[in-house]
């Protein structure tokens, strides 16, 4: 399920990345790699608030629906 439908405050592993190319390297800069535990921390209007790698990171509802838990 893509990561827009988690909970907020559940932990979380990331199964794939979908998108073009780019829009994957960009989220794996971020620290989204498959296997990699993600916590959804909020969601407001058109962004998400994500806890990544000890960080918290803001990326539209749009980016958030191309990872999957």
């Amino acid at each position: 399920m893509p990561l827009t439908l988690a909970q907020a405050g559940q932990i979380n592993t990331v199964k794939r990345i979908g998108g073009k190319e780019e829009v994957r390297r960009f989220l794996n800069s971020l620290g989204f790699i498959e296997g990699s535990e993600v916590m959804l921390v909020s969601q407001n209007q058109g962004n998400v608030i994500v806890k990544v790698k000890e960080s918290r990171v803001a990326i539209s509802k749009e980016m958030a629906r191309k990872i999957m838990i």
